[in-house]
């Protein structure tokens, strides 16, 4: 007989709105403490300390304009918010400051979160959408240098997630790009060209996520559909499988760095487990009252001390322990 579906390893509440977003840092903090990032739809940006449960701090640099993404640049000291305020902002967390350093106007009135990519030796890359409804700005950080914008010739509607990749080859960084008619597009940077373009499902695209290892991909969408992609030799995109859920809506999906489980965080309030290789149905997650709006998974070095986490609609985090050692 199968294992019941765990409950929640602990839940942590007080950020007094819907959560939207989560970011972990984890990682060589072993001796120290391990903290969550959680943006919410009034404004602030709570830092959570994973060891005592408890927030370390809270930031408002958003004036009260709900926070659509965070994400540390490359340690706990530096983080990247964006807003509902068409913002995104630098953030200076060293010793204890909170400190908006920078911002960048993004002119976007949708819910389309940025993305971004580590270039190295202190460099980033930043894809947000753009003013244009059907536009997305790609940038370089710190210096805030226009890279390039890219606007499809047909009329996809509004990008509705985003995924900077850099391919093993060297070659140029390219975009994932889900858009508003349900399809799913990979541009190239350098040459600000469309290089391949797939219609996955028939509403719109909620979240995209992308294994560069496999060269295989994932999105779902307002429906009950969840579909994976694959990139061939010739940087074709090609649909693969298709599990229909229970309930439609998928808020975000997330692929979990061993890439080996799926997690999806569905508008019927429940959180679902699929192993990422055959999409095969491992564990439906039961605990929150509302729409679960995110999910991610930490990035402890030690494989055995891996957490999920999931924030809701229902102003609740709540992390899970599950299939750590497979």
């Amino acid at each position: 007989m199968a294992l019941p579906p765990p409950d929640p390893l602990f839940v942590l509440r007080g950020t007094g709105a819907p959560v939207n977003t989560l970011c972990f840092c984890c990682r060589n903090q072993e001796q120290d403490k391990p903290l969550l990032f959680s943006g919410s739809a009034n404004g602030a940006i709570h830092v959570w300390n994973l060891r005592t449960r408890r927030t370390e701090s809270v930031l408002e640099g958003h004036g009260g304009a709900s926070v659509l993404w965070v994400q540390t640049l490359n340690s706990r000291d530096a983080l990247i918010s964006q807003g509902r305020d068409l913002r995104v902002s630098m953030w200076d967390l060293a010793e204890g400051r909170s400190v908006v350093t920078d911002s960048i106007l993004t002119e976007s009135v949708g819910f389309c979160q940025c993305s971004l990519l580590d270039r190295k030796g202190g460099h980033w890359l930043l894809a947000v959408p753009g003013a244009d409804m059907a536009a997305v700005r790609v940038l370089d950080l710190p210096s805030k240098t226009p890279v390039c914008t890219l606007k499809p010739d047909a009329k996809l509607g509004m990008p509705m997630c985003l995924k900077l990749w850099q391919p093993d080859s060297g070659s140029s960084p390219l975009l994932w790009a889900g858009y508003e008619d349900g399809s799913v597009s990979l541009w190239n940077l350098s040459e600000r060209s469309l290089l391949s373009h797939l219609t996955c499902h028939a509403e719109p695209v909620m979240s995209l996520d992308f294994d560069a290892g496999k060269l295989r991909g994932v999105s779902g969408s307002s429906e009950k559909a969840l579909n994976s992609w694959t990139l061939d030799g010739q940087q074709s995109l090609k649909l693969q499988d298709s599990v229909e859920l229970v309930n439609p809506g998928i808020s975000h999906l997330c692929i979990r760095e061993d890439r080996r489980i799926l997690a999806t965080a569905g508008w019927d309030h429940r959180i679902r487990l699929l192993g990422w290789k055959k999409l095969k149905p491992l564990a439906v997650l039961q605990y929150h009252t509302d729409i679960v709006q995110c999910v991610a998974f930490s990035d402890h070095d030690v494989p055995s001390k891996r957490l999920m986490a999931a924030g809701s609609k229902d102003q609740r985090i709540s992390f899970w322990s599950v299939y750590n050692q497979i």
